[in-house]
């Protein structure tokens, strides 16, 4: 199935929608995200049995047990890494999306769904690199922290994102920033291979049975929801062992070729095969609901600015009709 090359937004459409798009996103998701980072980083076998009874194994469970230990404002941790990075982060996955589009297209404008798979492989791999890689390590250092919010003697190492920052810097050097990042890039092209392919083709299909140009909002919400579940089913793994990759201090010496054999090993061994799909529910509430908020934000947000484009066109053309006729 091929598509129809569609007008190319600008650079600063897609940082405004993309934006926009982020910070709903991650606004409304976060909590979930900070579930599903604890649930990763359980180990119930290097615990007491007592110990290991009393750790809730579910998603609500353990979103309960850090409200009622921690405060509710815990499952905000590491927002502020998420928030300072989202704006580069869309901006980057949608633009550079539509920039490998445009290379894939044939002589036409048209984009195959191959092209489309690639394009998303591409823009998940740049955003990685560019953002997500050290906005995660200092996410999960933060998320990881169990201090109390309600508590003001109670003083994690990592204050904010900017101090865990410079701290992880300071201690650990700058590489550690990157820790993980060939993970990262594996995750997030898969994810936005999947998640592109199948938002692109599900709009398409909408479109051409309801012979619309441009879907309501709720039809952007249902597909981007649909389209976003199926990268994490995915590559649960892969996420599992980049948590605990970044989560860990940085070892002098240790490739990371060494540390992700390492960590994919003891937890095939000391905690089975079932631990790398820890966490895959909250993951899958995460960022399904995100990414559904993410493409209705996005596209409603672009259309808004396309409109605004437009309207200050004609303005300037009617003004300049009458200034040359006056």
């Amino acid at each position: 199935m091929s598509q129809a090359k569609p007008n190319k937004p600008s650079l600063t459409t897609h940082l405004l929608a993309g934006g926009a798009a982020g910070l709903v996103e991650s606004t409304c998701c976060h909590p979930l995200d900070t579930i599903k980072v604890r649930m990763q980083l359980m180990n119930m076998r290097h615990q007491a049995p007592e110990a290991a009874k009393a750790m809730p194994s579910s998603f609500l469970g353990v979103g309960h047990r850090i409200v009622q230990r921690e405060g509710i404002l815990a499952l905000y941790k590491g927002l502020g890494a998420v928030v300072t990075g989202i704006v580069p982060k869309m901006a980057i996955r949608f633009s550079s999306f539509e920039l490998y589009k445009s290379w894939l297209a044939d002589a036409e404008g048209n984009v195959s769904t191959a092209a489309v798979f690639l394009a998303g492989l591409g823009a998940g791999t740049t955003e990685a690199v560019a953002v997500v890689t050290p906005m995660e390590v200092i996410k999960i250092r933060l998320q990881a922290q169990r201090h109390s919010t309600v508590d003001p003697m109670d003083i994690p190492k990592y204050r904010n994102a900017i101090h865990a920052a410079l701290t992880i810097i300071k201690e650990e050097g700058f590489k550690t920033l990157y820790k993980g990042v060939t993970l990262t890039a594996l995750r997030q092209a898969t994810n936005q291979a999947v998640n592109f392919t199948f938002y692109q083709e599900f709009k398409h299909i909408a479109r051409k049975l309801q012979n619309m140009d441009e879907l309501p909002s709720y039809q952007h919400l249902i597909l981007g929801g649909v389209s976003g579940a199926m990268g994490p089913l995915s590559n649960a793994p892969i996420d599992t062992i980049k948590t605990r990759i970044q989560k860990a201090p940085s070892l002098p010496g240790e490739s990371g070729w060494t540390r992700m054999v390492s960590v994919t090993r003891e937890i095939a061994q000391k905690e089975g095969y079932k631990a790398f799909y820890r966490g895959i529910t909250p993951r899958v509430l995460r960022v399904a609901p995100g990414q559904a908020i993410t493409f209705m934000v996005y596209e409603k947000v672009r259309t808004w600015i396309d409109l605004w484009d437009t309207a200050s066109t004609r303005s300037q053309h009617v003004h300049l009709s009458k200034e040359k006729y006056a």
